[in-house]
């Protein structure tokens, strides 16, 4: 295993876990290895696009600060692992090569990958714990069809399956309404997957404008933040916090009352199984290899007693015809 260079949550401008916008200059790394990147992506920032008019890019970030690390044979000049939504902040993991790629793009494919986010979600949640399972498909209802929407919302198409774990962290207000702050486990990764979870229980992301229908635009950003992330590839295993935004001292509207669980015992939980699962993986696949190479010795033994018995028979003939 090779691990890269933990760079601290200071590297880069401090306003960038701040309430401050975000700009070009304010990029935060967390992780930097010969092969990848891993981000303290802000809010309200877009990954990439194609238009020339959106100044504001985590793609121009990095242009502005890894000039040297760019690959021209690339639209956007960077590999991009997995997305996060413009609202969305938190961890992001970028390749810094084609194979880096897709060795990063297996991970995902094959679901050993391992993120945790953190939200402020409307109202009290009371379940401590909550299995969300609603299949997930495009809304296709006039002015919806840039969301997504539970299997049974009228319009829904294309439904899939989707499972998220939430926990209650937290219970307290924001700006004098109840709220609950959670930590969200995706097992799969459809498209908006936490927010219309988190909706279709009655219980929306705070600041989420999309889907509170436009109402919910008062807090300075939406709620959401990828706070963990875990990548097990092959050279090395990347494995990343970051730092929680969620926090009076960042916003003081965000009032917490009652401590449910605690969020450093749930990740060093949830990092125990996670390393646990993955050593059983490492040991089914070598198993698996094992067996693979000796069913390819028994067949060979299988050809050369087929081979050996039929010179033996070729000789016995000889001899019968020598008599």
């Amino acid at each position: 295993m090779r691990s890269g260079l933990k760079w601290p949550l200071h590297d880069g401008p401090k306003k960038n876990l701040s309430m401050e916008p975000a700009s070009v200059e304010n990029l935060c790394v967390l992780y930097h290895s010969a092969d990848y990147l891993v981000l303290n992506k802000h809010w309200d920032i877009r990954i990439d696009s194609k238009l020339w008019s959106e100044t504001h890019t985590v793609q121009k970030q990095l242009m502005h600060r890894f000039p040297q690390l760019a690959d021209p044979q690339t639209h956007y000049g960077f590999r991009f692992c997995h997305q996060l939504d413009f609202s969305t902040s938190g961890a992001l993991c970028v390749a810094l090569n084609k194979a880096a790629a897709g060795q990063a793009y297996r991970c995902f494919k094959d679901r050993t990958v391992t993120k945790a986010y953190l939200a402020l979600v409307r109202g009290t949640v009371t379940d401590g714990r909550m299995t969300l399972d609603a299949a997930i498909g495009k809304n296709t209802t006039e002015g919806k069809t840039h969301m997504m929407c539970v299997e049974g919302t009228e319009g829904c198409e294309n439904p899939k399956p989707s499972q998220t774990l939430l926990t209650v962290l937290e219970r307290g207000s924001y700006d004098g309404e109840p709220v609950t702050k959670v930590l969200l486990q995706p097992l799969t990764g459809r498209t908006h997957q936490l927010r219309v979870h988190c909706c279709s229980i009655g219980h929306p992301i705070v600041g989420d404008f999309t889907y509170s229908l436009g109402t919910d635009g008062s807090p300075y950003r939406m709620m959401l933040h990828a706070y963990f992330l875990q990548i097990p590839l092959q050279r090395e295993v990347i494995q990343v916090t970051a730092s929680d935004p969620i926090v009076p001292e960042l916003d003081p509207k965000w009032k917490p009352e009652t401590v449910v669980a605690n969020l450093e015992r749930l990740m060093s939980e949830l990092i125990t199984r996670t390393e646990a699962d993955e050593r059983r993986r490492k040991e089914e696949e070598e198993a698996r290899k094992l067996a693979r190479e000796e069913e390819k010795k028994r067949r060979k033994s299988v050809v050369e007693s087929v081979e050996e018995r039929a010179q033996c028979q070729h000789w016995l003939s000889e001899w019968n015809l020598s008599d």
